[in-house]
């Protein structure tokens, strides 16, 4: 059981690594406009396509949404 808790506590780490960078991203699009040099995707156009996905399948995209807002926010 001590490896599965590992395993968990490094895929916390790795989520929380993702969401700072995916904020960061934003944070910089959103200062610099597209033309930011390392990040070479539409980062707020990508985010704002997947609420908008999330968004036309009704309840199908609340609960996905409700279950991936649990996934990041869980302690």
């Amino acid at each position: 059981m001590q490896y599965l808790d590992v395993i968990v506590g490094f895929l916390k780490k790795v989520t929380e690594l993702a969401v700072a960078l995916l904020a960061l991203a934003i944070v910089l699009q959103f200062l610099f406009g597209t033309s930011v040099p390392f990040i070479s995707a539409d980062v707020i156009g990508n985010v704002t396509k997947i609420i908008s996905g999330l968004g036309q399948n009704g309840l199908v995209g609340l609960i996905a949404a409700a279950i991936l807002w649990a996934i990041v926010t869980k302690k």
